[in-house]
């Protein structure tokens, strides 16, 4: 009767143990490219460290603001106008200072052709509202 109590010993697997799932990050590259663009000075190490943390925690409020904004639309894609009302709540987008405005200022001619819709007749360009 004892033996019948034990439990049985199970076969140890031969596949390899699954691996945590990590998040995606942004490349340190670019965080370290695009900081050192807009600083103009060399940065130390472990302050650059810092600016990764933030960056990270940056786009990551970024994205849960986003979805909510989605979400709460009744949505589960991500539009334009979500980003337009965060760029607002964050104070980037004005009645001043449009979405338009900052889009042509920053971004190079192939983002500015995606985002912005033109129309172009002979050598005049007409924006499509």
């Amino acid at each position: 009767p004892l033996q019948l109590l034990r439990a049985k010993p199970v076969p140890k697997s031969s596949r390899a143990p699954r691996r945590k799932m990590c998040e995606p990050e942004v490349a340190s590259s670019l965080i370290k490219k695009v900081f050192s663009h807009y600083v103009k000075m060399p940065v130390a190490r472990d302050a650059f460290k810092i600016v990764e943390k933030c960056s990270e925690r940056y786009f990551k409020q970024l994205s849960s603001d986003l979805e909510a904004y989605s979400n709460h639309a009744g949505r589960k894609t991500v539009e334009m106008a979500d980003l337009e009302v965060l760029m607002r709540r964050q104070g980037l987008v004005t009645d001043k200072m449009p979405l338009h405005v900052l889009i042509e200022r920053y971004l190079p001619l192939e983002y500015r052709k995606l985002l912005i819709p033109v129309a172009v007749s002979g050598n005049k360009v007409i924006p499509c509202k």
